[in-house]
């Protein structure tokens, strides 16, 4: 099969029943409690519900991610403590600096600093003093809730494939088009990173991933697309439960995304280049269709609608880059997207 094998066990009856084992890129099903161990900030994703996503595949915790994988269906666990998304305590990110060794020319006034100031490296890191004494003082480069943890508590309800047939444009042949429960979207919004979150925010998204597509240059990096000379432009695929969220529903929340700039060629907001260009990359003639119908409601729109091509994805620290810099992923949030961290 093309996800997860499945494993033969016995249950109280005797019977043999076979269950599936969770593998990357299957899409999973959990019912799920996480409680802070000690001080967590505000969780920034749905902590205590049953959740679907994509395995591997981002979203939610890193360490989520690790102990579902290769548990079979009916699985459970608890009380076990998992990484709260800011990392264990590096020692190497602890320094002593020496005031006897800084240049008088460097600008620090030691009179001001104190335990709790902060300051930026050079490295563009940030840090703050955590010791001070006549002759050094202590900095430290961790988060501040690096080594948070929570414990967790969640069953593995389901493990389903994820919809590998729908990641290309892939023809109608008959007139039901493609009733499979998960489907694939691809959408252009401008810088790739806010369009993300707010697809991510949406109930029945199970997967969210940025990228660049419709260009002429395999494997492009970000700065080969930024150069505007790989017919690239920045994109999102979106995987969604279509039981639960239509394709018309994330093609209007697309629109709203892009507001005024849907009248704009080659640049959503501020981002100007051909890398900017909006659009709605159609898997099936259905998507097709109601992508069209959509933006036919708003005359003189640039929006380019076209077959859904290559999807090259994005370098990892692009991916669910808005929630990795620390805003809310919830399932329904409604607090502004700011676009650049």
């Amino acid at each position: 099969m093309s996800g997860g094998e499945e494993v033969s066990s016995d249950d109280d009856g005797g019977t043999l029943e076979k269950k599936r084992i969770a593998k990357k890129n299957d899409i999973v099903t959990v019912e799920l409690k996480l409680e802070p161990n000690g001080f967590v900030a505000e969780p920034l994703f749905d902590n205590q519900c049953t959740v679907s996503f994509v395995l591997g595949g981002g979203n939610y915790l890193p360490g989520l991610h690790d102990l579902i994988e290769n548990m079979s269906v009916g699985d459970d666990v608890t009380d076990v403590s998992i990484d709260a998304g800011w990392g264990e305590r590096n020692p190497n990110l602890v320094a002593k600096v020496s005031k006897e060794e800084q240049p008088s020319s460097g600008g620090l006034d030691y009179e001001k600093i104190k335990v709790g100031t902060e300051l930026m490296l050079q490295s563009g890191i940030n840090c703050v003093v955590t010791e001070v004494t006549d002759d050094y003082f202590m900095i430290d480069a961790n988060p501040p809730l690096a080594g948070a943890s929570y414990n967790c508590q969640l069953t593995l309800l389901q493990v389903e494939s994820f919809p590998n047939d729908n990641v290309g444009y892939v023809e109608n042949n008959d007139v039901g088009g493609n009733t499979d429960k998960y489907q694939v979207a691809t959408f252009a919004l401008g810088c790739f990173w806010g369009g993300e979150l707010a697809f991510m925010r949406e109930r029945g998204v199970v997967g969210t991933k940025v990228g660049y597509t419709q260009g002429n240059v395999p494997n492009p990096t970000y700065k080969d697309v930024c150069s505007g000379e790989t017919g690239h432009t920045e994109a999102i695929q979106v995987v969604y439960d279509s039981t639960v969220v239509s394709f018309e529903r994330l093609v209007t929340l697309a629109v709203d995304r892009l507001g005024d700039s849907i009248f704009l060629l080659n640049q959503v907001g501020n981002d100007v280049g051909t890398q900017y260009r909006h659009g709605i990359y159609y898997h099936s003639d259905e998507q097709k269709d109601v992508a069209e119908r959509v933006l036919e409601r708003t005359v003189g729109y640039k929006t380019e609608i076209k077959p859904a091509g290559i999807f090259y994805d994005a370098e990892d620290y692009h991916q669910q880059y808005l929630l990795k810099g620390g805003q809310s992923a919830k399932k329904g949030a409604e607090e502004y997207i700011r676009c650049y961290g």
